[in-house]
């Protein structure tokens, strides 16, 4: 059931539970919070808490408007392998799907919290159950958060430009920029639409088989190979930088190790120059078994 659908009961109720939360995480009060939350999830609260302390710092200051509200019936639920709620959105063909695995019987609400007006936007997702317990109010089932923003833009701007890079046929740049669009558009994995599904679609359309996935990717580099394990993107240092995440075969020198990282980067642009068009920079990580990795981050002017 979408808000519209819903009687003033149901979305008042519903939204005050979701601020009343929210509130508790700006003061970074996980207490209060865990205090509110159904018994199987506050007997395993520590991850929460974790989260609640990260985030806290961002929007203790922050506007928090709630975004978007649905109700989920799963009192007649049979299986709990994996649970679907389809919510049609009135007026329209669009339908937005939940898919929750491993979910007891019960009432739940999704609630989708933004907070914004500070440096770091965030969205607040939770996952509220009522009355598990007798009470006839809501309690936190779950709880997730991701950025609104990334580099200082939104998901919908790294959309439009990763068709640009499409478009172009630089599908370095447009795989990336949809991998951070994604996120930014998508509050919890679990959640799609016929937005998100086109989102997906394109990507996958452009998706480099060079790539690594459960074989890294090799990357030649003065007279040697390194195994490229990860490659992502992150906004961290205000300008959106690609990370590169390899084996190194163990340890050396930081001189050395800086060497290294610094051939690995320029052998990267060497073979994808386009990424020099998408990105402030090059993170590179040299992942040593059982060591702390050398990290080096540059901005691609110094990179020659």
């Amino acid at each position: 059931m979408t808000e519209s659908q819903m009687t003033d009961v149901q979305r008042g109720a519903l939204a005050q539970a979701a601020r009343r939360i929210a509130a508790d995480m700006q003061a970074g009060n996980a207490a209060a919070v865990r205090a509110v939350t159904i018994a199987p999830v506050a007997s395993q609260f520590d991850g929460i808490a974790a989260t609640i302390q990260t985030v806290h710092p961002e929007i203790e200051h922050a506007l928090v408007t709630v975004n978007a509200l649905y109700l989920l019936n799963a009192t007649d639920l049979r299986s709990t392998e994996d649970t679907q709620f389809f919510c049609a959105l009135p007026g329209s063909q669009m339908t937005v799907t939940f898919s929750i695995p491993q979910l007891p019987p019960g009432n739940y609400g999704f609630v989708l919290v933004h907070a914004t007006g500070v440096d770091q936007p965030q969205q607040l997702s939770m996952v509220l159950e009522n009355d598990p317990a007798g009470s006839s109010s809501w309690k936190l089932a779950g709880f997730f958060v991701r950025p609104l923003l990334a580099a200082g833009h939104d998901g919908l701007w790294y959309w439009r430009a990763a068709r640009d890079y499409a478009k172009k046929k630089q599908n370095w740049n447009a795989w990336f920029y949809y991998q951070t669009a994604t996120p930014l558009l998508a509050p919890v994995d679990f959640l799609s639409s016929p937005n998100l599904d086109k989102l997906r679609r394109e990507a996958q359309a452009v998706h480099p088989e060079e790539l690594p996935g459960q074989d890294p990717m090799e990357l030649k580099a003065g007279g040697q190979s390194f195994s490229i394990t990860n490659i992502t993107t992150d906004g961290s240092l205000g300008g959106l930088d690609l990370v590169i995440t390899y084996k190194a075969a163990g340890a050396t020198d930081p001189v050395a190790a800086r060497a290294q990282v610094v051939m690995v980067m320029k052998a990267m642009l060497e073979q994808h120059p386009e990424l020099r068009q998408a990105f402030h920079g090059l993170w590179v990580y040299a992942a040593v078994d059982g060591q702390h990795p050398f990290a080096l981050e540059l901005p691609m002017d110094q990179i020659s």
